[in-house]
């Protein structure tokens, strides 16, 4: 009966060593998933509260600043979602000041000043999409591109 017990210790020794590292490593997912989350959250707090200056703090130089006028004039349109890092990215190239001079459409129905009827509208699949003279472009922009794209004429000094 001692050799029975002693077998199904082992067995369970075996068991043991394989669901503590299972149960950590499950434990450590769940603490990675529960950062990202909070993480996503702060990000779409700040930006559904126009609080965008917190979040691009580098300023704009005055080439940024009419690039963005001329975007807005020409009637070039960049679509969104607050909770959107590559949109946050693509407003940092402008920097602050241009950024809010930006023609920009938020898509999320949960943002600030959400439009979601006219990205519907443009059927609009992925952020950042800029739609500049009829065309769509997917994806963060250099500055040098929207420049080529729009016809800007001026200071290219980005």
């Amino acid at each position: 009966m001692q050799e029975q017990h002693a077998s199904s210790w082992s067995k369970g020794r075996a068991t043991r060593q394989l669901i503590v590292p299972l149960s950590l490593g499950a434990i450590a997912l769940a603490g990675t998933i529960g950062v990202a989350i909070g993480s996503r959250f702060s990000v779409a707090q700040a930006q559904s509260s126009n609080q965008v200056d917190e979040l691009i703090a580098n300023p704009s130089n005055p080439a940024q600043i009419a690039l963005a006028e001329h975007l807005a004039q020409s009637g070039a349109k960049m679509y969104g979602a607050y909770w959107c890092p590559h949109c946050t990215n693509q407003k940092r190239l402008f920097g602050r000041e241009a950024a809010r001079q930006l023609p920009y459409i938020e898509c999320d129905p949960q943002g600030a000043n959400p439009q979601p009827a006219l990205c519907q509208a443009a059927n609009i699949r992925a952020f950042p999409t800029w739609i500049i003279n009829g065309e769509l472009y997917l994806g963060t922009q250099s500055l040098e591109k929207l420049a080529t794209l729009s016809d800007y004429r001026g200071s290219r000094n980005f």
